[in-house]
């Protein structure tokens, strides 16, 4: 199991929508992730400075990347664009986070 960490940068008078778009996460989205070996798939907001951190536990980095390429991920990309910032490709702007410690 890989843990897997990013920030992403939400509009500012977009919170409120961001939680309530992923509180109604379409089932295939979540089925996708699922069978992509992701779990405990977890974002946070941290309000002042528009700032999201995700959290996801991951099998390996090839079926992380492999989401990307789907029909269902590049949809939600879609939905998700007017929100947050984003890529050309609707992506969600993104910077991983380098594990610096861990207690197990």
């Amino acid at each position: 199991m890989i843990r897997k960490t990013c920030l992403m940068f939400v509009n500012p008078d977009c919170h409120d929508e961001y939680k309530r778009r992923h509180d109604q996460l379409w089932d295939s989205m979540s089925r996708l992730l699922s069978s992509h070996g992701v779990s405990n798939y977890s974002i946070h907001l941290f309000s002042e400075q528009n700032l999201l951190f995700s959290y996801a536990e991951i099998e390996n980095e090839e079926q992380w990347a492999a989401i990307a390429d789907t029909e269902i991920c590049k949809e939600w990309w879609a939905y998700m664009k007017d929100i947050m910032q984003s890529n050309a490709d609707n992506s969600p702007v993104s910077r991983d986070l380098k594990e610096v410690f861990y207690l197990k």
